[in-house]
């Protein structure tokens, strides 16, 4: 399988298409590099240097972009790209013959010189370098001036014109933020401080703001003789003493080199998505541990998508520390049986609004001892694991309690606690109060997974197994539908049409490690998503032919939550799918092709959006162009899951047998 993360100059045919991808650097702490591959600003939350004062989510935007003129005599053309309102913008995609997002790296030609760009951001710090190398091959000498639009701001705020900036000395000032910046065999130079108003043409289908204003208080100028070739660079950080350029670019090089290597998977989607990884692992300085991004560039750290993202991001790509630290600063703040599902930034009490993220946590927990044997680490957290299970079935917050017939309850009033989350006002979208089928197949799971770790920290195992026992054959009479070979999507108190919806949720019924379903339903299962909900890009939320069903995301914030979970396509949902394919073939050389080909047919989508990573959403009627987030840790987590899955199958976590025919009761 081929991985190609290189655009040339079909890619850049207009200025729309130039400017239709961009790509990612993250530094470890919430802070970022993201521009378009043409380097242009299309969103308002794009930035050349996106910072992280506190770790992961306090972000400031500090070098917006950046502006590039080459000048050869009395010719002068851009080599930055932008969109204004009311002025001509920047075309210096017309110039841009090759991108490599993988390093990342931009080629130009023009007025014959060739500019190479690369860019880089340091791990661990607030600092990004932009080096250059001029080939000159015009017969007179070749100016390259390269002015920094500024913004330091919030990320999300706005600049005025009533903001002023201190230009000089390596150091850029202004609302009390200093930012360091040096310049490597070219000179600095303070300019009359002005405007532009530029245009976000990715924020406009959204219904977001889609212009903002950018300031410039001075450039920096690099000369290159005829025949002679030159490298300068420039770089930005938050402290003194800067790194040289060549220093970041080495330390992101190698950085990638090692994250590859530890990952240790054959398949360029599989490295592709190793170095993808790293951009989603981040520190809080809160905790003083290790935590997940859900996503950039509108998200921070949540319980749920980091449960569901730490097998692939952390386990797969060997980070096992970092998969221990998170675990251990969620356990850290459990709540009456609870995880968080949100860490606010400022100072206020975590957030405790899921039912899913607590039982996803023992799933890693066990996931985790599987790889690496840390008896010790199951016994410091098993006090919060039993008060899981103990509240989950004694109750807790949002209706959260293990019903008569072992299943488990979840919900109440406007409270939305599984994955499909959304509520408008008083308006319920996904209506899923009552028994959630993931919800339950991931009880069942955590019940047999309790059973398995009780002994390392010596407990017993039989309450666990009878718990599970009775939930298996609880799941199996309370969801099966037998006339359509399917699982009804929720079980309510008072039923309706949402309990017989046909969602994805019922996959994780058949992937996850411990199964209460016979093979017979499983293939059912597998069958019914197939048909009705894949496509390939991710799973449909719902079936096309529901009326319910929205087929296209985008527009104003409440339009979007309306689509949000009816139809909208997920690439997170085709890591249970396809596990549950390798599962129901007991991951023999049909079932390995039929991943294989699908995951073929996913791999250009490393290619759309945010090159190199995946997005969070796809539209549900035609699915292509992403949307949301560009780059999802639960989407890159789940597919590198698979990844890894057809090279080391017993990664896959598979330890239950199928439940017995005799088992089941059709209702």
């Amino acid at each position: 399988m081929q991985t190609d993360l290189i655009l040339g100059r079909p890619d850049f045919a207009d200025a729309a298409r130039a400017q239709e991808n961009c790509f990612l650097l993250a530094n470890g702490l919430g802070g970022y590099c993201a521009l378009s591959a043409a380097w242009s600003a299309t969103r308002g939350d794009h930035a050349l240097l996106m910072a992280c004062t506190t770790p992961p989510a306090e972000r400031l935007d500090l070098v917006h972009r950046l502006g590039e003129t080459l000048t050869v005599g009395e010719q002068s053309v851009f080599l930055s790209t932008q969109d204004r309102t009311g002025a001509e913008g920047e075309d210096g995609w017309r110039r841009l013959a090759l991108f490599d997002a993988a390093a990342p790296r931009w080629v130009y030609d023009a007025l014959g010189v060739r500019v190479t760009r690369r860019v880089a951001m340091a791990y661990g710090q607030n600092t990004v370098a932009v080096q250059y190398t001029v080939q000159n091959g015009a017969d007179e000498p070749c100016t390259l001036a390269v002015t920094p639009w500024l913004r330091f701001v919030p990320k999300g705020g706005r600049l005025t014109q009533r903001r002023r900036f201190a230009w000089g000395g390596g150091v850029i000032e202004s609302g009390g933020v200093r930012l360091y910046y040096a310049v490597e065999h070219g000179r600095a130079e303070a300019r009359p401080l002005r405007f532009e108003h530029e245009y976000y043409r990715h924020d406009a289908p959204d219904g977001r703001t889609a212009t903002g204003l950018a300031a410039a208080a001075g450039r920096f100028v690099f000369t290159a003789a005829p025949g002679q070739t030159q490298t300068f660079a420039v770089v930005f950080g938050l402290e003194a003493p800067l790194p040289k350029a060549r220093a970041v670019l080495a330390g992101q090089a190698h950085r990638r080199k090692a994250q590859a290597a530890a990952a240790g998977l054959k398949s360029s989607l599989g490295q592709a998505l190793s170095a993808a990884a790293d951009a989603f692992l981040v520190q809080r300085q809160s905790t003083g541990g290790m935590t997940i991004l859900a996503g950039y560039p509108f998200f921070g750290d949540w319980g749920r998508d980091t449960m569901i993202a730490l097998p692939g991001l952390a386990l797969s790509t060997g980070r096992y520390a970092d998969a221990k630290s998170i675990l251990r600063t969620f356990a850290a703040h459990e709540q009456d049986g609870l995880m968080p599902n949100l860490f606010p930034q400022d100072g206020a009490p975590p957030q405790y609004n899921t039912v899913d993220a607590a039982l996803l946590f023992l799933h890693c927990l066990w996931l985790y001892h599987r790889r690496t044997g840390d008896d010790a680490f199951v016994r410091e957290v098993w006090p919060v694991a039993q008060r899981i299970v103990q509240r989950y079935c004694a109750g807790t917050r949002h209706g959260i309690r293990r019903d008569a017939d072992g299943l488990l309850c979840a919900g109440q009033g406007l409270d939305q606690v599984t994955w499909m989350d959304v509520r408008i006002g008083a308006h319920l979208p996904t209506p899923r109060h009552g028994k959630p089928v993931e919800v339950n197949a991931y009880w069942y799971n955590a019940l047999r997974q309790m059973a398995d770790l009780a002994p390392l920290a010596g407990a017993d195992a039989a309450p666990y197994a009878a718990l599970a026992e009775q939930a298996g054959e609880s799941f199996r009479r309370a969801f099966w539908i037998p006339g359509e070979n399917r699982l009804r999507d929720v079980v309510s108190a008072v039923p309706g049409p949402a309990d017989t919806q046909l969602r994805p949720n019922q996959i994780f019924a058949a992937a996850m490690p411990y199964t209460p379903l016979t093979k017979p339903m499983a293939a059912g299962v597998v069958a019914s998503v197939r048909r009705a909900l894949w496509t390939p890009c991710g799973l449909r939320t719902l079936d096309a032919a529901d009326p319910a069903f929205h087929p296209v995301y985008g527009g104003p914030q409440r339009v979007r939550d309306l689509a949000y979970h009816q139809g909208t396509v997920w690439p997170w949902l085709l890591g249970g799918y396809w596990l549950a394919v390798l599962r129901l073939g007991g991951f023999n050389a049909a079932s390995r092709a039929a991943v294989a080909d699908d995951l073929a047919a996913l791999a250009p989508a490393l290619r759309e959006g945010c090159i190199g990573q995946l997005p969070e959403i796809y539209d549900g009627g035609a699915p292509g162009v992403s949307r949301g987030c560009f780059a999802q840790a639960w989407s890159v987590g789940e597919v590198l899951r698979v990844c890894e899955a057809l090279e080391r199958p017993q990664a896959a976590g598979f330890a239950g047998t199928w439940a017995q025919e005799a088992e089941t009761q059709d209702t």
